[in-house]
C-alpha cells in the first residue's frame, strides 16, 4: 500500500481509517514502537514455571522468547535465539532444563541468558577457535526487563519502561489487584486459536460494551452482560488501558430487552450450573474485563478467570492464547465449576466464538477499501471519559488517541 497517501481523517476521535488494520508498513512500525517499545507485555503466570529450570516458550510481538525460572524468587525472560547463528534454542512449549543449550553448535547459556560455554573456543590442538578478542560477555542472550506482579510475569524490551503499577495507573490497579491479589494461582487449562483479523480489533472488541448484548445472544438472554445491568467503564489517564465491569442481571424480558434483536426468551438452559456463580472476589461485579495495552485481556466472568494473550502475525492475523486459571486452594467443586465456565467462555463457547467470527467479517469487509474507508466510534459522543452505560465507544476512542501519539499519526 502507498503509505505516502495515508493520513488520519479529520475528527480523529470519532474515526479510524481502515488502513491501520491492513497496511504492512504501519504494522512494522507498530512492532517497533508498541510491541518492542516501552510497554509491558504479558508473559504468563508465575506458577507456570514452578521449579528452577522450568520454562515456557512464547511469542512477544513476533519475537520468540523463553520464560524460565532461574531461582526460587527470580524469573528470566530472554530471546529464544542463539547469539551465534540465531538458532532457536527451545522448541517445546514447556519443559525443564539445567541450562539453555543451542542445538546447532552447543553454545551454552545460564538460565539468565549469560553465555557460559563455547565448544572449541580455544581451538583444537592449537588450531582454529575464537580470536583472542572474543568476549563471552558480549554474546549473552538478550534479556528483557521483567516484573512479577502478584503472580503474573510481565516483560518489556525497553529499559526505560516505568514500573508496571505506574504503567497501568491507579484507575486500573484496583481492577488488576481484585483478581491478582497475591493469592496463589493454579492453571486450569489452555486454548489457542488463529483469528483472521488485525490484532487491534480484539482490543477494540474487549473495550466495546456497545456490542455485547447485540452480538451475543447468550449474554442478552441469560442476563450475564446487557444494558439493564449496573455497569461501568473506566480507563487509565492515557486511554490505552480500560476495564468493563457489570453486575449480573436475572435474565428474562423487560423494556430494555425489547431493543435487543438477538434476545430470545424461548432459549432455556438444560443445566443451570453453566452460569451459576459463587462470590469469591471483592466487590459486587460478576464481570470484569481489563485490557492491558497492547498484549492481553484479563477477564473474570462469573467464576471463569482467563488471561487472553494477543500475538500479532502480520496485519491480517493474530494468535489468541488463552490461559484459564483459578486459585490453588480451590476445592473440587470450584475446580469443576471453573472448567464448566472455561468451556462456556472459551473460544468455542456460546460467547467468544461470536467475537472471532465477527472480527473476521470486519477484516474482510474493510479489505476492498483500505484508503478511503473509515470506522466510526461516535457512540457516546466524542469524549474520552469513564461511563456507567453500555452505549459508548469511549474506550476505543481512548486507545486510538494514545495510538496516534505513539505512532506519530
Amino acid at each position: 500500500m502507498d503509505t505516502v497517501s495515508l493520513s488520519w481523517p479529520a475528527d480523529p476521535n470519532s474515526r479510524i481509517p481502515y488502513w491501520v488494520y491492513a497496511d504492512d508498513e504501519t504494522y512494522q512500525k507498530e512492532l517497533a514502537r508498541i510491541w518492542y517499545g516501552p510497554h509491558w507485555l504479558y508473559c504468563g503466570l508465575e506458577v507456570e514455571v514452578p521449579t528452577v529450570g522450568s520454562y515456557r516458550t512464547l511469542m512477544l510481538g513476533e519475537r520468540p522468547v523463553i520464560m524460565v525460572r532461574r531461582s526460587s524468587d527470580e524469573i528470566s525472560v530472554v530471546e529464544n535465539r542463539c547469539a551465534h547463528h540465531g538458532t532457536k534454542i527451545c522448541w517445546e512449549r514447556a519443559g525443564i532444563v539445567e541450562d539453555l543449550t543451542c542445538p546447532y553448535h552447543q553454545w551454552r547459556y545460564d538460565l539468565d541468558g549469560t553465555l557460559l560455554g563455547v565448544p572449541f573456543r580455544r581451538g583444537v590442538a592449537g588450531q582454529g577457535g575464537m580470536p583472542n578478542d572474543f568476549e563471552p560477555k558480549d554474546f549473552n542472550l538478550r534479556r528483557l526487563k521483567v516484573e512479577i506482579v502478584n503472580g503474573v510475569v510481565w516483560a518489556t524490551f525497553a529499559s526505560d519502561t516505568p514500573s508496571f503499577r505506574d504503567y497501568v495507573g491507579p484507575e486500573m490497579w484496583g481492577h488488576y489487584e481484585r483478581i491478582f491479589s497475591g493469592r496463589t494461582l493454579r492453571v486450569v487449562g489452555y486454548n489457542r486459536q488463529r483469528i483472521h483479523g488485525n490484532w487491534k480489533l480484539m482490543l477494540e472488541n474487549n473495550k466495546d460494551p456497545y456490542h455485547a448484548a447485540l452480538l451475543h445472544v447468550f449474554f442478552a438472554t441469560f442476563g450475564l452482560y446487557r444494558p439493564d445491568q449496573k455497569n461501568a467503564l473506566e480507563m487509565d489517564a492515557t486511554g490505552r488501558h480500560a476495564c468493563l465491569t457489570a453486575v449480573m442481571a436475572k435474565g428474562g424480558a423487560n423494556q430494555v430487552t425489547g431493543a435487543l434483536p438477538g434476545f430470545d426468551e424461548t432459549i432455556k438452559l438444560q443445566d443451570s450450573r453453566l452460569i451459576e456463580a459463587v462470590k469469591e472476589l471483592k466487590g459486587e461485579e460478576t464481570v470484569g474485563a481489563s485490557t492491558i495495552f497492547p498484549s492481553v485481556i484479563l477477564l473474570q466472568q462469573v467464576n471463569s478467570m482467563q488471561a487472553r494473550q494477543i500475538v500479532p502475525r502480520g496485519p491480517n492475523h493474530f494468535d489468541f492464547v488463552w490461559t484459564h486459571f483459578g486459585f490453588d486452594d480451590d476445592d473440587e467443586e470450584m475446580r469443576a465449576r471453573r472448567v464448566r465456565h472455561a468451556n462456556l467462555f472459551g473460544p468455542s463457547g456460546y460467547v467468544s466464538a461470536d467475537d472471532a467470527e465477527v472480527i473476521r467479517m470486519v477484516q474482510k469487509g474493510m479489505a476492498p477499501a483500505p484508503r478511503e474507508g473509515v470506522a466510526l466510534t461516535l457512540m457516546g459522543g466524542r469524549e474520552i471519559e469513564k461511563s456507567s452505560n453500555m452505549a459508548t465507544e469511549a474506550a476505543i476512542r481512548g486507545m486510538y488517541r494514545y495510538y496516534r501519539e505513539v505512532m506519530d499519526l
